[in-house]
């Protein structure tokens, strides 16, 4: 992080906690990637299938908001995951405006395909756990801030 002593430093690549942030999540979904492809997966259609894991028959638009990722993003994906046989969407009767997404069985399979998964992320990354569950908590009480908006708390970011 910026020193407060130093502001010549404050525009240092290596003092942004964004650049911090940007680089770790491309290396971690970088991990990822071996551990997916032979269940024909891309990291985001991963974490789709997680938040339907967790709770299945959602609305595109809950599951966006879960996700963080819009409809835009999230209809192409959620289409071609549709035509890979691993959920459906329909229509929510009661509300035609909204569309709502379901596991097919083929979708509830790929979980017991996927169950290895952290552990072996974990193990690649050379953490003991207590340092894992400390950068989890971490990040997400950073992701509250951020989603919170309170600039006095995050300030300096």
């Amino acid at each position: 992080m910026v020193s407060s002593q130093n502001p010549d430093n404050a525009l240092l690549l290596d003092n942004q906690l964004c650049f911090a942030l940007y680089a770790a999540s491309r290396e971690i979904i970088r991990r990822y990637r071996p551990l997916l492809e032979p269940l024909g997966l891309t990291y985001t259609q991963y974490v789709v299938l997680l938040a339907l894991w967790e709770q299945d028959d959602v609305t595109v638009h809950r599951l966006g908001e879960r996700l963080h990722l819009d409809s835009g993003t999230l209809t192409p994906l959620l289409k071609k995951m549709e035509a890979q046989g691993w959920l459906t969407r329909r229509r929510d009767p009661d509300d035609e405006r909204a569309v709502r997404v379901t596991l097919t069985p083929d979708g509830h399979a790929l979980r017991e395909k996927a169950a290895g998964i952290p552990s072996s992320m974990a193990c690649s990354l050379a953490m003991d756990r207590g340092e894992l569950a400390s950068l989890h908590e971490g990040l997400a009480n950073l992701l509250q801030v951020l989603r919170d908006g309170s600039p006095e708390r995050s300030s300096g970011l």
